[in-house]
């Protein structure tokens, strides 16, 4: 038995034991038909685990989360396009406008769900913020005051209502079905080389110097967000790379998940049926705006509501890309509103969550100093 655990405590062993768990997550959920089941498999497989006492040996260092980071932001910029550019600087109002729509709704409601729930407001808006589970939960991360197993809950919660409702919308009579068929340039615009392993290899080495740059000069989530720049710059210029074979992706996932999944304390969410159903509802209500804001947008833009709808839809970007590709939306501008979002939200929405949080700290010291005099 001593031998047993003096094995188990050595590192390698102990992540090989923890990489067991989380593939085998992944497969069930692989298996089921889940949506993204490399992430979200993993990720549950070793929260589940790491709820039994006995089980002490699970780790998973924070380098192989970043690698996978970095393999997303890859995937990510190698999506931003001439034509996805063009698209951005020519709608550069209407997406500022609906970016700003979309995260009013969504602070509302986290004011709202903060009330109800009791949960402080900087945490609950981190979990409503539609930027993408991995930014969300690596700024929640960095930000030690924010309760990151909340925000989790909140993000994966209104991913997976996403998910699954955002195609039952689509191919609903509410939306007429492709009445804007995509361009053959435009599916070119988004095909990139074929994946050659060599090349491939070479702009991954390439992502993770972009990555350590935006380290240095402190963007945030940088590991993702440096990928994103330098391939979307490297695109744009005429060297795009490979693309990310979907085995390679689902690595990412399960690279992400695993680390995720040791993060999370279930333990720290009071009101558990209380939450569920506020989770539940903020989903609702943010899908339901911008189903409202996109037969707004068809009304002043020559769009088709499907495009409109997945433009604005508080989804992952490959997501709705997908979606969009099956019901023959416009690709470049699904894209372009949606890169505009995520960049918006990396860059302008963690400044001002920080300010909240700042002000919030200073608020709860200014109410114990006047209880104090």
């Amino acid at each position: 038995m001593e031998k047993l655990r003096l094995l188990t405590n050595h590192q390698a062993i102990q992540f090989l034991g923890t990489l067991v768990i989380a593939l085998i997550g992944g497969w069930i959920f692989n298996l089921i038909g889940s949506p993204i089941p490399w992430l979200l498999g993993s990720m549950t497989a070793l929260l589940i685990t790491s709820r039994f006492r006995s089980v002490r040996f699970l780790t998973w260092p924070s380098w192989i989360r970043d690698m996978g980071l970095i393999i997303v932001g890859y995937s990510i910029g190698l999506s931003f396009t001439q034509d996805s550019l063009i698209q951005m600087i020519v709608n550069l109002p209407s997406m500022l406008l609906l970016t700003l729509t979309i995260i009013i709704i969504a602070a509302s409601m986290a004011f709202v769900v903060s009330r109800l729930s009791g949960v402080d407001y900087p945490t609950v808006l981190t979990g409503s913020i539609p930027g993408g589970l991995s930014q969300m939960i690596t700024f929640a991360e960095e930000m030690k005051t924010i309760e990151i197993t909340t925000v989790t809950f909140f993000q994966v919660t209104r991913m997976i209502m996403i998910v699954f409702f955002v195609p039952l919308l689509i191919f609903s009579p509410f939306f007429s079905m492709g009445e804007q068929v995509t361009s053959d340039t435009l599916l070119k615009d988004l095909t990139v080389i074929d994946f050659s392993a060599p090349l491939l290899v070479l702009f991954l080495i390439l992502s993770f110097i972009f990555a350590k740059i935006g380290q240095k000069i402190k963007l945030p989530t940088s590991y993702l967000v440096g990928p994103i720049i330098g391939t979307a710059i490297l695109n744009i210029s005429g060297f795009g790379g490979p693309a990310v074979p979907s085995s390679l992706l689902d690595l990412s996932q399960l690279m992400i998940g695993g680390y995720i999944g040791l993060l999370l304390k279930p333990e720290k969410l009071q009101n558990k049926a209380k939450l569920i159903t506020l989770a539940l509802l903020n989903g609702f209500v943010l899908v339901g705006g911008t189903f409202i804001l996109s037969f707004i947008f068809v009304h002043f833009n020559p769009f088709s509501t499907e495009t409109a709808f997945l433009s604005l839809a508080p989804g992952g970007l490959e997501q709705m890309v997908i979606v969009a590709h099956e019901v023959h939306a416009d690709l470049s501008t699904v894209t372009g509103y949606q890169l505009f979002r995520m960049f918006f939200i990396c860059f302008a929405v963690p400044p001002i969550l920080k300010w909240i949080l700042l002000h919030n700290v200073r608020r709860k010291q200014n109410r114990i100093l006047e209880k104090k005099a």
